[in-house]
């Protein structure tokens, strides 16, 4: 190829980008070999659009500027905040519940420094870490003992590892279920060790099911697990807690009860199905009683086993336990936002409470607002009726009333798209070919954000 066809002729070299004005300003503020790496990569895209028949080689200034763009990406934390405006309060992919005020304080004092995390400190030696959770939760609870990893994956497969490996654990077959990111329940018992036996057919199980299949030799463990992201309707029988219990108990075989979700408070006085709360299940007769921090229970992502003192204890000297536990920030914003529910203040106090119980009025005066405000810059916008959702694998069919502000537009997916590219992203719901916002996830703090991005978006 001579040099005159060669399409990458007009590449600069490195050192000569480096030199250019505008990367050496740069250099002001970051390292060189910082701005080496973003010349390199950028030329790097260059080479490879310019031979895939994408484009030209550009200016050398438009080549300068691409490369403090990303620059700034490198330097730029890929975890940051973004406006929930979809209406799904527990919202996996967004990070789940948002933390009190407590517990974000709580954080910030353990973080900054020394602590107490493994140090008793009246006598001076060394002390545990699940301490700092553990009375709390008993308290709350009715619990013998508890233990606090760092998600309810790592709960299920530390207690059936410490107490069914090389066992059996009989489980309803209706209740194989996937806990979501393709994690699933047959797969995390063979992970344990344990003998996974389904006992029953998918709609249809009884308590003579698990009688059949229990050899108390064999058995480590009898498994509940809450169906807490799907409904099993129509022709279906299952044994409640209470009969396993029963059942276990004549022969000995503790009975464990994965709720997923997890919650401390009734659902239903927010106009939502009933969801077993840790406490009904402990109450229940339930050995082992494991759930999650970071969804109903509104604090951090950490997986919390109550139960028996015995099989607790148990748990604890696992080797598994060192490999699954949680840090000091985890247990500081944990133990605040238990201190929540023992004083009563939850509801208040915790988002993910605060914004399942917004009521209607509340929500139609922020969205009416938020019209207003788009109308003014000349953005056709609709007050209208919509249902948000409780989310994260949580309360499964249940929805919440609430006003959402609808735009149609011609292209939603586009404009979605460039709502997500802001400055701080703003993620909405696409329906009916329109861009839907819903106050009830959206912060009132954000409120000037969220209008100031969708003025900006339509321009």
């Amino acid at each position: 190829m001579s040099a005159s066809s060669n399409p990458l002729r007009n590449l600069p070299a490195v050192d000569t980008l480096l030199n250019h004005p505008v990367l050496t300003a740069a250099q002001r503020e970051h390292r060189r070999a910082l701005l080496t790496d973003a010349a390199r990569e950028t030329l790097a895209a260059i080479r490879a659009d310019v031979l895939a028949g994408g484009a030209a080689v550009p200016p050398l200034d438009a080549i300068a500027e691409k490369t403090v763009a990303r620059l700034r990406r490198m330097v730029s934390p890929t975890l940051h905040p973004v406006i929930n405006a979809t209406g799904v309060v527990i919202h996996t992919n967004l990070g789940r519940s948002l933390l009190s005020a407590r517990a974000q304080k709580a954080m910030v004092e353990v973080a900054q420094a020394y602590n107490n995390l493994e140090f008793d400190v009246p006598t001076g030696k060394r002390g545990s870490r699940y301490h700092h959770a553990e009375a709390l939760l008993c308290r709350l609870t009715g619990a013998e003992a508890a233990v606090v990893v760092n998600n309810n994956a790592a709960a299920l497969v530390l207690s059936l590892s410490a107490l069914a490996g090389e066992k059996e654990v009989l489980i309803n077959r209706s209740q194989l279920i996937e806990i979501g990111g393709r994690f699933r329940i047959p797969d995390i018992m063979a992970q344990s060790g344990a003998m996974l036996v389904e006992v029953g057919t998918t709609n249809r199980t009884y308590i003579d099911d698990f009688e059949n299949n229990l050899h108390t030799v064999n058995t480590g463990l009898i498994m509940q697990v809450h169906r807490s992201n799907f409904a099993l309707i129509g022709f279906t029988t299952e044994p409640t807690l209470a009969e396993l219990v029963d059942l276990g108990e004549r022969y000995g075989v503790p009975v464990m009860y994965d709720l997923g979700s997890g919650t401390l408070l009734d659902t239903a006085q927010f106009g939502l199905a009933h969801e077993p709360t840790m406490q009904e299940s402990v109450a229940a007769g339930a050995a082992i009683v494991t759930a999650s921090g970071d969804k109903l229970l509104g604090g951090p992502q950490a997986g919390i086993i109550l139960g028996r003192a015995d099989l607790i204890a148990r748990i604890k000297k696992h080797p598994l336990t060192r490999a699954f536990r949680v840090d000091k920030m985890t247990l500081a914003a944990l133990q605040a936002t238990l201190l929540a529910y023992l004083e009563g203040t939850a509801v208040d106090e915790i988002p993910t409470w605060q914004m399942i119980a917004l009521d209607r009025r509340t929500l139609n005066r922020r969205a009416q607002k938020w019209r207003r405000t788009l109308a003014g810059a000349g953005i056709p916008a609709e007050v209208v009726d919509a249902q948000s959702a409780v989310g994260g694998g949580s309360l499964p069919g249940q929805t919440l009333p609430t006003r959402a502000v609808r735009i149609a537009v011609p292209d939603a997916a586009q404009m979605a798209a460039r709502l997500r590219s802001a400055d701080v992203p703003v993620i909405t719901r696409l329906e009916d070919g329109a861009i839907w916002l819903d106050p009830r996830t959206v912060l009132p703090a954000q409120d000037s954000a969220l209008v100031a991005t969708m003025i900006e978006s339509f321009r």
